[in-house]
């Protein structure tokens, strides 16, 4: 009997069960007859894909409450982390941290989410959320053409079978939606924009995604996300958790983190196509509704004991141990306290300027921020400028009843031409309903080229001076500006103001006579001869953008987007006269443009403009308003490529006429990634064509190609003069943690 059961234990039952219960052993031989037949896989994505796009709208409101908690571990770090705007504060000698929020979260379809913090708490000194760019992992409709705002190229867009690949990897079966698939996802080239690799787990009953893991990079974060989705009922088509892993990597730098993050949803409406959410709206582009979370801010608080309440699940172990780390840590630091030396705060706090970007928080004055005032990021070159360098501050103060003060001062040198430019722009919005506000701003503008003052005196007859030898074309230039603006109705701005400039040689003018000088003569030259050319001109500006949404974020009116393209119209009138002002003169100036997003992280912008000086009398100085040269040229989005990157300087302002057309189109995936596999950091492809017409250029052509990455933006330039090719050109800046 003994050896009977033996036999039947070792021998015949393994033979049995291997028989009855064959599923696991032949799922893995199964396994590689999946990976043979990506057309199963194209089959089910497509039936998946081609349900996304109602599945992106689907929901069309809902409130929340998103509970976030992230571990943060520093194995590395060196003075370079100042760099790094979004990075909080580290402590010395302190590698762990943890944090904690608990937030209301309103979403309206499509893409608009508006979060509000309840309740904070972690190990991180002044927290107060989440910062904005961990968020963008949390407001994710997986279900959209795009990931991460514009950043990724979803495996589930409409045109997603270009960048990827899909390959079945298992079948599961789940207690409550039976079968489900299990779809690889592979990207076809390397590149920022697409997801490195992850899966799709998909519903055979709905064709809804269940559960999404992605792998990727984002800048210098490499990423890993799990998304679980909702079980039943309207929680299908939203996610109910989130598993994040990041990495970041800066130059010696390494932090790694992980967040767990928890929806409670409140709130669900499906949409209902026959009523569009904006027909509720007493206005269709009033989306206040959308953007406005009702919630008590003063409700924020950050005690541990009440924040215990409200975490929807207990800590680990080892977060429990940071708490009381920290906690030990601030005990230590009261009782051992001591003050430092005078030099030691003067060259730490001098450090931290140079190296450190600020805000600045007064409760009863505003705030001011400023970047580190070394940073070789805020460099730049452009063809027409040459090497320059900028820097700025911001101030801002909030009055009751929303009002706005914003003080912008700015700093820059251009090494190329030796210049050293600042200036002031202030803003106070007194009515911020209406848009009301009143604008000061003052600086030294471009050095002006004129060569109608030198031509004016050259004109004099039987001049006893040698003209050849007055070096008087170029001019400094310092300005005032002051408008009022207000917007009459939605999308259409007048603007009432005066500007006034002085302008002074760059060269003091030496007359030489061409033989001995008796008394009276040369009076005439001497008198067209300034020490300072003045001129003083009231502007009226219309500016109309038909069809503009808007929110209002209390008593302010933020404007948000239109279809419609923006038109503006300016005129000047030049008075002699008044503070003692040269010359008189009309300025016209007509403006077009618009951007048309064509989904994709695709966009085409256009814009088309003409001016003109008229009832010129002794004016010297042609000065457009839109038609003007950048002293310092600021990156990718520079007028979003409305500017002419090799025009000499000289030709803005050398005619009283111009007709202007730009067109640009941005899209990733243009032409480099189908010709070299190292362009992973390249995120968007621009394609420029901009084109002049004044006199003696007609026209003046540039054709252009540029690459934008988050570390710098290349262009490259070719003009066309009057049918001749003439240079060659480029343009870069540094953009990083700019974008």
């Amino acid at each position: 009997m003994h050896v009977r059961s033996s036999v039947f234990t070792y021998i015949l039952l393994p033979l049995f069960l291997f028989f009855l219960v064959p599923y696991e052993g032949m799922a893995k031989r199964r396994k590689p007859d999946l990976y043979d037949k990506p057309e199963l896989a194209d089959s089910i994505l497509s039936k998946v894909i081609s349900s996304a796009s109602s599945y992106e709208k689907i929901v069309e409101d809902y409130k929340a409450d998103l509970y976030i908690k992230g571990k943060m571990n520093m194995l590395k770090r060196n003075h370079l982390i100042k760099f790094v705007p979004s990075m909080f504060k580290l402590q010395k000698n302190v590698k762990e941290y943890i944090i904690e929020s608990v937030n209301s979260i309103h979403y309206t379809s499509p893409h608009i989410y508006d979060i509000k913090v309840r309740a904070v708490s972690g190990t991180i000194p002044r927290y107060k959320g989440v910062p904005s760019e961990m968020l963008e992992y949390f407001n994710m409709n997986i279900y959209s053409s795009t990931l991460l705002g514009d950043k990724l190229l979803s495996p589930l867009a409409k045109n997603g079978r270009k960048h990827y690949r899909y390959l079945l990897d298992s079948l599961v079966s789940t207690p409550d939606d039976g079968m489900c698939y299990k779809v690889q996802i592979i990207p076809r080239v390397k590149s920022d924009q697409l997801v490195e690799s992850g899966y799709i787990l998909i519903s055979d009953s709905l064709w809804t995604v269940k559960e999404i893991y992605l792998e990727g990079k984002v800048e210098f974060v490499r990423f890993k996300l799990k998304v679980s989705m909702g079980q039943e009922g309207k929680e299908t088509f939203l996610p109910k958790r989130f598993d994040l892993d990041v990495m970041f990597r800066f130059i010696g730098n390494k932090l790694d983190a992980s967040y767990t993050a928890l929806l409670d949803y409140n709130e669900i409406t499906l949409s209902d196509a026959a009523n569009p959410r904006f027909r509720k709206h007493n206005s269709k582009y009033n989306m206040t509704e959308s953007f406005t979370l009702k919630c008590d801010s003063s409700t924020l608080f950050s005690d541990s004991v009440l924040f215990s309440i409200l975490r929807p699940e207990p800590l680990a172990t080892h977060e429990e141990q940071i708490y009381r780390d920290y906690i030990a840590r601030q005990d230590t630091l009261v009782r051992n306290f001591q003050p430092k030396k005078r030099s030691q705060v003067f060259f730490g706090q001098l450090g931290d300027v140079l190296l450190s970007s600020h805000t600045v928080d007064f409760s009863r004055f505003g705030s001011v921020r400023s970047s580190p005032l070394i940073n070789p990021l805020l460099l730049s070159y452009s063809p027409s400028n040459g090497f320059s360098y900028r820097q700025e501050f911001k101030y801002n103060r909030l009055f009751r009843n929303d009002r706005l003060l914003r003080v912008v001062p700015k700093i820059g040198y251009n090494f190329t031409r030796k210049e050293f430019y600042w200036s002031v722009n202030s803003d106070f919005y007194y009515w911020p309903q209406k848009r009301a506000s009143l604008h000061v701003a003052f600086g030294n503008g471009n050095r002006i080229y004129s060569s109608d003052v030198l031509d004016d005196i050259k004109s004099t007859p039987d001049s006893i001076f040698d003209f050849d030898k007055i070096k008087l074309e170029y001019f400094k230039d310092l300005y005032f500006y002051f408008s009022h603006d207000i917007e009459v109705f939605n999308g259409f701005n007048i603007g009432v103001g005066f500007t006034a400039h002085r302008r002074t040689p760059v060269n003091k003018p030496v007359l030489i006579p061409k033989a001995p000088v008796l008394e009276g003569q040369g009076e005439e030259v001497m008198d067209k001869i300034k020490d300072a050319y003045i001129s003083f001109a009231p502007h009226i500006r219309l500016s109309w953008t038909p069809g503009l949404y808007y929110y209002m974020s209390g008593k302010r009116k933020i404007n948000l987007r239109s279809n419609y393209p923006t038109f503006i119209v300016d005129w000047e009138r030049g008075i002699h006269g008044v503070f003692n002002s040269t010359g008189e003169y009309e300025r016209w100036e007509v403006d077009m443009q618009h951007q048309i997003r064509l989904g994709l992280m695709r966009s085409i912008y256009y814009r088309a403009g003409l001016g003109m000086f008229t009832n010129q009398k002794e004016t010297y100085f042609v000065d457009f308003t839109n038609f003007t040269r950048n002293n310092l040229p600021i990156g990718w989005n520079d007028d979003i490529g409305g500017v002419f990157q090799l025009l000499d300087g000289r030709w803005y302002n050398s005619s009283d006429r111009y007709l202007r057309g730009h067109i640009t189109f941005e899209s990733p995936f243009l032409i480099l990634p189908h010709l070299m596999k190292y362009t992973g950091l390249i995120r968007n492809e621009r394609l420029y064509l901009n084109v002049l017409v004044v006199p003696h250029l007609t026209p003046y052509i540039e054709l252009g190609y540029g690459i934008g990455t988050h570390i710098f933006d290349l262009g490259v330039f070719v003009n066309n003069v009057n049918g001749r090719f003439s240079k060659v050109g480029c343009k870069f800046t540094f953009e990083l943690f700019t974008k």
